[in-house]
């Protein structure tokens, strides 16, 4: 089964930190991660910056208009030039059909804020606590939500047009 995971950092630079451990974490197969992206705000922005973490990817990898319309949703920053429109409220109604509805948005937009970092991770087979606690500086928080593999595949189904 798929996780879809946010993990919430004290600090603008805290997402980014985290790619070397999740690289250790999959050599150790405590995590198998088929994708990741991070959100970094720092206290002075008005937006965050995001970043989609490539060479973490696995087979079979979100694309980046999935992770730009998430984005767009939650913090009206696209990724990777996806825009947000007329079509994010379609989109809206299918994200909630694979399991990341209004409360999941509402929640990511409540916790990261100005001075904060996310990292959105899409895994399986992942030892949560050794995976919470290989994070630096061990300041995080995590929201989840699981997907399961039919809610998966609905999920690639909506971003392989």
């Amino acid at each position: 089964m798929a996780t879809l995971t946010v993990w919430k950092f004290d600090s603008p630079e805290g997402a980014a930190g985290v790619e070397s451990s999740l690289l250790d974490l999959q050599k150790q197969e405590l995590i198998k991660v088929l994708d990741a992206a991070t959100v970094s705000w720092p206290a002075e922005a008005v937006k965050p910056k995001t970043n989609q973490l490539r060479n973490l990817a696995g087979v079979g990898a979100l694309s980046g208009t999935f992770w730009g319309m998430l984005f767009g949703l939650l913090f009206f920053v696209p990724l990777l030039g996806a825009a947000v429109g007329a079509a994010a409220g379609a989109l809206g109604g299918k994200l909630s059909d694979v399991g990341i509805d209004d409360d999941f948005i509402d929640s990511v937009k409540s916790k990261v804020t100005p001075g904060t970092s996310a990292l959105f991770l899409l895994s399986q087979d992942a030892v949560v606590d050794r995976v919470r606690a290989a994070f630096p500086g061990g300041h995080s928080e995590l929201i989840q939500s699981n997907l399961d593999s039919e809610k998966e595949a609905k999920l690639r189904e909506v971003f392989a047009d």
